[in-house]
């Protein structure tokens, strides 16, 4: 726990009790303030209750006693309509912050110069700050990684200058930090998403700028627009900038050839890194993160060997084009984190023979925007809500089998791949779909194929 000692004596409201609400109470309440807490759940009240917190219903509360609103970042805070809490904290005067924010406060007021790496863009952005840990704890250095990958900021331990914090944030998060100043930012993409939280994609886009705008170094990618504009004015305002391409460099920074990446600095160019034969970073959206990772390490004094045996021994990041197991040449990968068809397309580009697994609960547009690469799949398994929706678009130019659920699929896939005499065909769990319609969220179900292929005769695991 980060106990943020910087609100000692300070009285503070805070809405959304989930898993970080409780996490950032109790380290308020170890730092020394005074937290009153609230959620719209009276089952996430009760949690709170249990874990020692006092809390009451904020309509009631004196909101002129407030220092300020800890917000959880599934609050809207503006867009479609800002939270009752928000309207009472702004017609109070109260600043509205959220976890990160309390973090960032902690580290200036106690460790400002502790190592402090922010990640953020529409996509790639777990699988990239996973990588930038695996690589810096491979290195020997102390790290400590969350944010939006999965614990909660001041659930880890403290800033101090021989610890370095990695640290995902959503576009939710950065807009409740706004004294966000890491050493390393990294800004990879910006695609439209969340716009019925921000609005429009420029206001998206301002919101992600902010991960950057203070950076001691800023890395940003440049392959869209948006992103683009950022990292030209953040070249025109003289900032310590690093710009990631797939194609070769206007200034310094990292671009990939296939497998090959690359920096430039100045006029000289210099393979960095080669990922042939590292499963785990397969495809181009895989080089495009080990590019972004490699930018941090070697900004945070990395040699060429640390990286490398970073890169080397990354295990991927759970189910996503996670390789699970191998029977025969049959390769089994657990892509359940695709839940949608701009996800699913990055799997798909990295095969070649697929015996594919989908469906779920479907997403607007539904896997239309993959039909430029049907010619990949060998073989369609459909499940759940979406299955005949999705045999309607693949229609007569995939073959595909109406399975129902995911039991039947692996079963019926795994002996279709290994009938197929491909060279190296891919069983593929990548379901374009949310998994709400069979599963409670797309980890159980990245889980229940795992245990559905370990149950296979033959099969040897991997991890």
């Amino acid at each position: 726990m980060t106990p943020v000692t910087c609100m000692a004596g300070r009285k503070l409201a805070l809405f959304g009790l989930g898993g970080s609400g409780i996490a950032t109470a109790l380290a308020l309440k170890a730092g020394g303030a005074d937290v009153l807490a609230f959620d719209d759940n009276p089952k996430s009240i009760e949690k709170a209750q249990a874990a020692g917190l006092t809390t009451a219903d904020l309509r009631d509360a004196d909101w002129s006693s407030f220092s300020a609103l800890v917000l959880a970042p599934g609050v809207p805070l503006t867009h479609p309509a800002p939270h009752w809490t928000v309207g009472l904290a702004q017609a109070a005067g109260v600043e509205i912050i959220g976890d990160v924010e309390l973090f960032c406060r902690e580290r200036s007021a106690t460790a400002p110069d502790a190592p402090f790496v922010a990640i953020t863009g529409t996509n790639g952005k777990s699988t990239t700050t996973a990588l930038v840990a695996h690589i810096l704890r491979k290195a020997g250095f102390d790290v400590q990684m969350g944010g939006n990958i999965g614990t909660a900021i001041l659930s880890l331990e403290p800033p101090a200058r021989d610890r370095i914090h990695v640290v995902e944030m959503s576009s939710f998060q950065i807009d409740l930090t706004p004294s966000l100043a890491p050493t390393v930012g990294l800004l990879l993409n910006i695609t439209p998403d969340h716009l019925d939280r921000h609005g429009t994609i420029e206001n998206y886009a301002a919101i992600k700028e902010r991960l950057v705008a203070a950076a001691g170094t800023a890395a940003v990618g440049i392959d869209d627009a948006p992103s683009r504009a950022i990292a030209e004015r953040l070249a025109a305002a003289g900032r310590n900038l690093l710009v990631l391409s797939e194609d070769m460099l206007p200034r310094d920074g990292y671009h990939f050839e296939g497998t090959r990446i690359f920096a430039t600095l100045g006029t000289s160019t210099r393979k960095v890194a080669d990922l042939k034969g590292i499963g785990s970073l397969r495809g181009a959206h895989n080089a495009q993160n080990a590019a972004a990772a490699i930018a941090v390490a070697e900004a945070l004094g990395l040699e060429a060997e640390e990286i490398e045996a970073g890169l080397r021994t990354f295990p991927g990041l759970q189910h996503r084009m996670e390789e699970i197991g191998q029977l025969g040449d049959v390769i089994f990968v657990n892509d359940s984190k695709a839940t949608n068809a701009d996800s699913t397309e990055k799997a798909l580009l990295s095969f070649e023979r697929i015996f594919w697994i989908l469906g779920g609960k479907e997403k607007a547009g539904g896997i239309e925007p993959l039909r430029a690469l049907f010619t990949k799949i060998d073989k369609a398994y459909l499940i759940g809500e979406a299955t005949d929706a999705f045999a309607a678009t693949l229609g007569d130019e995939v073959p595909f089998m109406r399975c129902g659920t995911l039991d039947n699929a692996v079963s019926a896939a795994a002996e279709d791949a290994r009938a197929s005499g491909a060279e190296e065909p891919v069983v593929l769990l990548s379901p374009a779909c949310a998994s709400y319609d069979q599963y409670p969220n797309f980890e159980v179900r990245g889980d229940h194929f795992r245990q559905l292929v370990r149950a296979l005769p033959g099969v040897q695991m991997r991890g």
